[in-house]
C-alpha cells in the first residue's frame, strides 16, 4: 500500500516535471518582453522577491542621515545612476524610452514612489538588484554609504527640504 502511495506521488511529480518541460520548449510561454506576465509568472516572481526581503534586508536604522546634504547627495547619486529607468521629478510623464521597452517596467518613482518601503529593503533592491528585471545589482559600482545615501534619498523624495527638492528639480533624463 504505501510503495503504490510513493510510486502514484513519484509518477505524479514525474508527469508535471515532463509536462512543464513540455510547455516550455513548446513556446507557449511568452518570453518576449513586451509580453503580460502570466499569474503563475507573477506569483512566483513576487512571492520570491518578498521572501527574501523578509529574511535578507537590512532591519535597522540607516546609518546615512537625512540632513540636507545628504539628500542632496542622494539626487546626485539617483541623476547619475537611476533616472534612465526610474524617471524624473516628473514621474511617469519622465519615462525614457529605454523605461518604456523593460519588462517588467520599471516604477517612475516620483509616481510610484517607494517612500513607504523600509530604508533597508531600498538599500537591498540597490545594492542585489532583483532577478526576472532590469534592476541591476549595483554593488560592483557603489559602495554601500553610496547605496544608504540613495535609499535616504528615496524614502524622503516626496518630503524634501528646499536645497534637496529644488536639487531633484533640476534632474534631467
Amino acid at each position: 500500500m504505501l510503495k503504490s502511495f510513493i510510486a502514484g506521488i513519484l509518477a505524479t511529480i514525474a508527469v508535471a516535471l515532463v509536462g512543464g518541460y513540455l510547455l516550455l520548449r513548446s513556446g507557449v510561454i511568452p518570453a518576449n518582453a513586451d509580453a503580460t506576465p502570466g499569474p503563475i509568472e507573477t506569483w512566483a516572481a513576487k512571492t520570491s522577491l518578498h521572501a527574501t526581503l523578509n529574511s535578507e534586508a537590512p532591519k535597522g536604522a540607516n546609518p546615512v542621515a537625512p540632513t540636507d546634504a545628504n539628500l542632496v547627495a542622494g539626487v546626485d547619486l539617483y541623476a547619475r545612476h537611476c533616472v534612465i529607468c526610474h524617471g524624473t521629478a516628473k514621474g511617469d510623464a519622465s519615462a525614457s524610452a529605454v523605461a518604456k521597452g523593460l519588462y517588467p517596467k520599471p516604477p517612475q518613482l516620483a509616481t510610484d514612489g517607494v517612500e513607504d518601503d523600509p530604508e533597508g529593503v531600498s538599500f537591498w533592491k540597490i545594492k542585489h538588484g532583483i532577478r526576472w528585471t532590469a534592476m541591476p545589482s549595483w554593488k560592483g559600482t557603489l559602495n554601500d554609504q553610496q547605496i544608504w545615501t540613495l535609499a535616504q534619498f528615496l524614502k524622503h523624495m516626496d518630503k524634501l527640504p528646499p536645497a534637496a527638492k529644488a536639487a531633484w528639480e533640476k534632474v534631467t533624463d
